[in-house]
């Protein structure tokens, strides 16, 4: 899986470049929409697998009756 590192998509002009506390907040943006990324994927793979477990569970409770 290849990663967009996003605080260099949007260049910084150079009059902040050297402020160490604008690049600071941009890569902590960058980490903050990765994290909530990440956590969207699971919630999403975590649905998908509660979905299939809730229609396979009626099957099974048919078959031990």
């Amino acid at each position: 899986m290849t990663q967009d590192h996003i605080a260099t998509v949007h260049p910084l002009p150079s009059s902040i470049l050297h402020n160490s506390t604008e690049v600071r907040r941009q890569y902590t943006r960058a980490a903050a929409r990765q994290a909530a990324q990440v956590i969207s994927h699971k919630m999403s793979s975590w649905r998908k697998k509660a979905a299939t477990a809730s229609t396979e569970m009626p099957q099974m409770m048919q078959g031990e009756h």
